[in-house]
């Protein structure tokens, strides 16, 4: 077997030369590319996102029909004193495509209503610091009467007086 030893011009050295480094630079792109898609996040955004300008469209005062109009229908409804809509949304996040989504933001915009079918009020609720919050008012709404009825019976023994009978049987 014979060896044979290639002799290079300084031309061709040049063109080698370059060649290696051209290779060398997409190497290391594409090695900046994969910590690239190893950190994609998926966000999921559920339910009604509130629109700030149909927001505007429904000041204290407004009727229920244009609430419906402006904001559509609600998520959720409640009766008990007056009527109350509530849209609702979440967002999750998951940093992979394989692991469970985390929920990250939940809000809730309530509008309530009067006797004479009129907005009254407009709260945006949501999670800061792990509490219920207002976003609109910006405040912490208190306990009381929002309480649940175990929360209540439970005050009520808390407070030395004797469980009120919630149901009315004697």
């Amino acid at each position: 077997m014979l060896l044979q030893v290639h002799k290079f011009n300084a031309r061709s050295r040049r063109l080698i030369a370059a060649l290696a480094l051209g290779g060398a630079a997409l190497t290391l792109a594409g090695c900046n590319n994969i910590g690239a898609t190893l950190e994609a996040k998926e966000t999921f955004t559920q339910g009604y996102v509130v629109d700030p300008q149909a927001l505007e469209l429904v000041p204290v005062g407004s009727s229920r029909e244009q609430v419906l109009l402006a904001l559509g229908t609600p998520s959720t409804t409640a009766t008990f004193d007056n009527e109350v809509f509530y849209y609702i949304s979440q967002k999750r996040v998951r940093n992979a495509a394989f692991m469970k989504p985390k929920l990250v933001d939940q809000r809730v915009l309530a509008v309530y209503f009067g006797d004479d079918g009129r907005v009254t009020q407009i709260a945006d609720y949501g999670t800061k610091d792990g509490k219920l919050f207002d976003f609109i008012a910006r405040t912490t709404p208190t306990g009381g009467k929002d309480q649940s009825f175990l929360g209540q019976l439970i005050a009520g023994v808390a407070k030395g007086g004797p469980p009120s009978n919630p149901l009315g049987v004697n």
